[in-house]
């Protein structure tokens, strides 16, 4: 059983670049969809679908990204974690790498990257950084 589902899905994203998987399979579930939405609508990642195993249960199918071989994300780090959950507020959330990155965040609103929450003024639970 997995506990932290953010965590396992970073993870999982994290390791099949360092193999130069161009796909990688991560159990499905609605908050990691919000997740993957948003690395996808910054153009983090190729994309995803949602298809069915072997046991009848659902799993996102997420392509990977590169550059020049090199993958597109160069570090993604979880910041709230179950032990440590970590909220901001919209005024107080620090830009990563001076605006080069950014940050996903669980919000009111939804789960959405920084950018975004910084024009509807929403702060929320910090989920991870991408650069």
């Amino acid at each position: 059983m997995i506990t932290d589902k953010i965590g396992d899905l970073i993870t999982r994203i994290r390791n099949a670049q360092m193999a130069r998987l161009r796909f990688t399979d991560v159990p499905f579930s609605k908050f990691k969809e919000g997740v993957l939405k948003v690395l996808s609508s910054e153009g983090y990642i190729e994309g995803y679908s949602i298809f069915k195993d072997a046991k009848g249960h659902d799993n996102f199918k997420i392509e990977l990204k590169y550059y020049n071989g090199k993958p597109v994300i160069a570090e993604i780090k979880r910041i709230s974690k179950p032990g440590r959950r970590v909220y901001s507020s919209i005024k107080k959330l620090p830009y990563v790498r001076n605006g080069l990155g950014i940050q996903i965040l669980s919000t009111s609103g939804g789960v959405m990257s920084e950018v975004e929450a910084r024009t509807k003024s929403l702060g929320g639970e910090v989920l991870c950084s991408v650069f």
